[in-house]
């Protein structure tokens, strides 16, 4: 076999992205809070972009002779691991550059000395940082007075306990032949003391047990109540309530007093400790109705990022001939760089602006009526609207939150696919979800709706041609159990 080199010309088109086309998109992309930290991120790193406060309300427009003069820059940005060595160049400047700067205007700090630190006051006002019920668990732990035994058998048994409370592992597993620090009994010893710490009902190994240690500590007479737990369980979770009545003989008013009553202990007692931080929730977006006219006003909502612009003092040292040849080559690709992110930021506001109105002008039945009347919207229809790819719009509406008078709604809600009802009128995949969920709310507890029986009634209200496990599978994701699960006795 002969092995050879050889040349060959082909032609071929590929698809190549420039950085700022990049960078746009992923400014496009990023909710409100992320966004937020990605410009403090940049204001950090890059010199010569700054903030732009204007004394009034209205938003400062950057001068044209910065504007000029920034975009006719085409360098590319310097890398991160450069900064320090690029900063160290601007330290040594000429002493020309040097009489330069001190003929023009002398630049003056903008803090005060009577104005308070920020940083200092919103360490202040910060929360601590919230205990794990681990660390919850092993202070009280502490101060549990026990032999050396008992207590090394309660840290291992801590070290188990799930977030939501529950000892995952059974003692049996913790415990062997060859262990001499502790045995077994002092296993069992520690647990029942674990089992009386805070939040009440921690330690339990299943649901029972941990509604048992809850009746235990409490104040009021419920001896029915355990007994229906410790007996029953099984069928009570299984709603056989008539079933339970007749070994208990007792009325099912009693059975379902009982009920009512264990309803109230928590089912997830570690939960009350070190809860998790809920996502928090940014509005990009506010509709509003027009006042004495038909229509809503669409308006995006006040951002907590200041305008952002080049700053006149580092444009003019690029600009200036007698500036060290590196320093201009550092100050024009960071200029470069600057005007990049603040175009991508004003792209970012008017992309998500004309693609909610496509939002509110498509589903206008929506914002007038409700849910119900929401339809189907795919998302190549706003971007036909807004004139952009079909990309831009699922990355514009990412994350991004839409504020009305029907609450706080994702934006990408609006997209969904649906179907048409026997009068031709097209319906969201979403409305019939809500429509379904009002017919179980409507329904006769005592006698519950099949899943049948809810497609049933979903064609009477013009909805045909959904399957059982249509209905079954919308029914699940809403988080609503069977007919038999929901029957009141």
């Amino acid at each position: 076999m002969k092995l050879e080199m050889t040349g060959q010309m082909r032609l071929e088109q590929k698809l190549k992205m420039a950085p700022h086309m990049i960078q746009s998109m992923e400014i496009l992309q990023l909710p409100m809070l992320a966004l937020q930290e990605r410009i403090e991120q940049e204001l950090n790193t890059n010199p010569v972009l700054e903030t732009d406060v204007p004394e009034d309300t209205e938003q400062a427009e950057p001068s044209q002779e910065t504007e000029s003069q920034s975009r006719d820059l085409s360098y590319s940005a310097v890398p991160a691991d450069k900064a320090v060595e690029n900063f160290e160049r601007i330290d040594s400047f000429d002493d020309d550059y040097k009489n330069y700067v001190d003929q023009a205007d002398q630049f003056t700090p903008t803090i005060r000395r009577d104005e308070p630190d920020r940083k200092l006051e919103a360490l202040k006002n910060t929360e601590a940082p919230q205990k794990s019920l681990h660390e919850f668990l092993t202070e009280q732990w502490h101060l549990i007075e026990a032999g050396e035994k008992i207590k090394k058998a309660g840290e291992v048994i801590i070290d188990y306990i799930d977030d939501r409370g529950y000892l995952s592992v059974r003692l049996e597993q913790l415990h062997n032949k060859d262990r001499k620090d502790y045995s077994f009994e002092d296993l069992q010893t520690a647990l029942s003391l674990i089992q009386q710490l805070e939040p009440v009902g921690v330690g339990a190994r299943d649901l029972a047990e941990c509604l048992l240690i809850q009746i235990r500590q409490s104040d009021e007479n419920m001896e029915f109540e355990k007994k229906l737990i410790s007996e029953y369980m099984n069928e009570l979770l299984e709603n056989h309530l008539p079933e339970i009545a007749k070994k208990m003989d007792c009325s099912m008013e009693r059975i379902n007093e009982a009920i009512g009553r264990i309803s109230k202990f928590d089912t997830s007692p570690g939960l009350q400790v070190g809860k998790p931080r809920n996502h928090v929730i940014s509005v990009d977006v506010i509709v509003e109705p027009v006042d004495n006219e038909t229509g809503y006003a669409v308006r995006l909502a006040n951002s907590p990022i200041p305008p952002l612009r080049i700053s006149d003092y580092y444009s003019k040292m690029a600009n200036d001939k007698n500036t060290n040849a590196e320093t201009r080559k550092f100050l024009q690709n960071n200029i470069r760089s600057a005007q990049w992110i603040i175009d991508a930021v004003q792209q970012r506001k008017n992309t998500l602006l004309k693609v909610s109105e496509s939002i509110v002008r498509r589903q206008a039945k929506f914002f007038e009526k409700g849910e119900l009347y929401l339809k189907p919207l795919p998302m190549s229809v706003v971007a036909d609207d807004v004139g952009v790819h079909l990309a831009t719009v699922s990355r514009a509406v990412a994350g991004k939150y839409l504020q009305c008078h029907w609450g706080i709604i994702p934006l990408r809600k609006f997209f969904s696919g649906g179907t048409e009802n026997e009068n031709g009128q097209a319906m969201s995949w979403e409305a019939i979800r809500v429509k379904l969920k009002q017919i179980i709310d409507e329904e006769d507890k005592t006698r519950p709706l099949s899943d049948d029986k809810i497609r049933e009634k979903l064609e009477e209200y013009g909805i045909k041609d959904l399957a059982r496990r249509t209905v079954a599978k919308y029914r699940k994701l809403l988080d609503i159990p069977s007919a038999r699960m929901r029957k009141k006795y």
